[in-house]
């Protein structure tokens, strides 16, 4: 399993805190506003709005704080300015970490995630040194218990998609084209077949394994970017096997 998957699932299982729904919401709000600045406030026109509004509906966040951030986002009530920033930089044992940031300081967001990746044994790189290992990907995953293997991998590339693969765990994964994604996701859904994650996402071309050593560095390192607000999203191209997550769950 990938570095996006396997992270995406070692997450599943930790359930959402009432301290950590605060700075979920601070998240999502930051992306909404991003979102219908970028692309307008009408959710049916802006896939990536509809999409944080979605997001925003499964963490509970009242509907008058989605409104509010649509506003802000085009211009409608005043509010903070946030920037969209791409790091790139290294981790433990040499894995690849492309960090999605959405800030209204620049400089802060940059020496902060510096920080945190020399903190664990990482280090920031230079813009492009690890984007060139990922490829942008619609990524959708389905519990194993939902669907038989040889049934939906014939009904997802029937409908589209690109990829089908069942790793070891619990979850299928079905990779499209960001142009793709949605009619994908669409028709999953009206096959009332339950999505557990359904994104576009920065997919691993090559992974790295990580060693008992290394792991909990590595996990760590992701958590600690992942609690820092200005972060959106962190994609990595490590693979822990499953015998040395089990070890560490102990």
């Amino acid at each position: 399993m990938g570095g996006h998957s396997h992270w995406a699932g070692i997450k599943h299982k930790k359930a959402i805190t009432d301290a950590k729904r605060g700075k979920v919401w601070t998240k999502i709000i930051k992306e909404i506003a991003i979102a219908a600045r970028t692309g307008g406030g009408k959710p049916d026109e802006n896939p990536r709005l509809r999409k944080s509004i979605e997001d925003a509906k499964a963490a509970n966040m009242p509907l008058d704080n989605v409104k509010r951030a649509i506003a802000r986002g085009t211009g409608q009530e005043p509010g903070v300015v946030y920037e969209e920033i791409v790091y790139e930089g290294y981790g433990p044992g040499g894995i690849a970490v492309i960090i999605n940031v959405t800030t209204d300081s620049k400089n802060r967001a940059a020496s902060e995630i510096r920080k945190i990746l020399d903190q664990h044994g990482g280090n920031m790189g230079s813009a492009g040194c690890v984007g060139w290992m990922f490829e942008q990907k619609g990524y959708i995953s389905i519990s194993k218990e939902a669907a038989k293997e040889d049934e939906l991998m014939s009904l997802v590339l029937e409908l589209g998609a690109e990829d089908f693969r069942s790793p070891e765990g619990t979850e299928y994964e079905v990779i499209t084209s960001p142009q793709d994604f949605d009619s994908v996701k669409a028709k999953l859904e009206e096959k009332k077949l339950p999505l557990s994650t359904a994104e576009i996402t920065m997919l691993p071309k090559n992974t790295v394994d990580v060693g008992e050593d290394k792991a909990q560095k590595v996990l760590d390192l992701m958590e600690s970017l992942e609690d820092h607000d200005d972060v959106q999203k962190v994609y990595s191209n490590f693979n822990i096997p499953d015998a040395v997550l089990a070890k560490l769950e102990k």
